[in-house]
């Protein structure tokens, strides 16, 4: 199993990866994907570093598990791969920008466009067994996660966090809102947007009225 990751993040990193609870982790990961199916693909678990890189990220965005579906998971937050249908959460994504932007519906789900643009697609777990859902919660993962977000919270400026939902806004607590934008909303699962909570939060074209105000590259979404 593949766990490379950028050189862009290896020194920011590298104290993260030599920790016990790292070790266990990975021994945890390699075991599961020996034993078992498990998504993303082993290459692909830190597809968000590797197609996102430190100095390049504008815009996190956090998930919770990738999702479980055969052909579905490829290492970034809400993407499947080109070809796979759109997941209900992607779907209102989708429209969202359509309605916000008046960006044409996209045919593939595949985000890897928005992580090379700067944007981190960052699941908090970023394994997980076929067909169960949280299977690799609890094993270290979000420790992981929380460093990673902590880090770029302290080691950058002025990049915009969208948290959506209840389980992203509570890493709220690891982002210095004095140096960096928050924003928040309803998750995307049709659930919280047809409650209302999500459609017209306009976090697209916000985000990239920030970005130009930074005299940043704004996001083609």
């Amino acid at each position: 199993m593949d766990v490379s990751i950028h050189e862009s993040w290896k020194p920011y990193l590298e104290g993260e990866f030599n920790k016990t609870y790292f070790k266990n982790l990975i021994d945890f990961v390699k075991f599961e994907y020996k034993n078992h199916i498990c998504f993303p693909p082993g290459k692909q678990i830190f597809n968000a570093f590797n197609h996102c890189h430190f100095e390049g990220v504008k815009v996190v965005i956090i998930g919770q598990d990738p999702y479980h579906g055969h052909g579905q998971a490829n290492g970034l937050c809400f993407s499947v791969n080109d070809s796979i249908k759109h997941p209900p959460s992607l779907i209102n994504i989708f429209k969202e920008i359509e309605s916000d932007l008046g960006v044409v519906y996209p045919k593939s789900g595949n985000l890897m466009r928005w992580a090379d643009q700067g944007v981190l697609l960052l699941n908090a777990t970023l394994t997980v067994r076929a067909h169960q859902a949280g299977s690799h919660q609890k094993k270290g993962w979000e420790i992981f996660t929380d460093s990673v977000i902590k880090t770029i919270s302290d080691e950058k400026n002025n990049i915009i966090f969208l948290l959506w939902g209840g389980y992203a806004k509570q890493k709220m607590k690891l982002i210095d809102n004095k140096k960096h934008k928050i924003l928040t909303s309803g998750h995307p699962s049709p659930l919280s947007a047809n409650r209302g909570y999500w459609f017209g939060n306009k976090h697209f074209s916000e985000s990239n009225s920030l970005l130009k105000q930074n005299n940043d590259t704004p996001i083609i979404w």
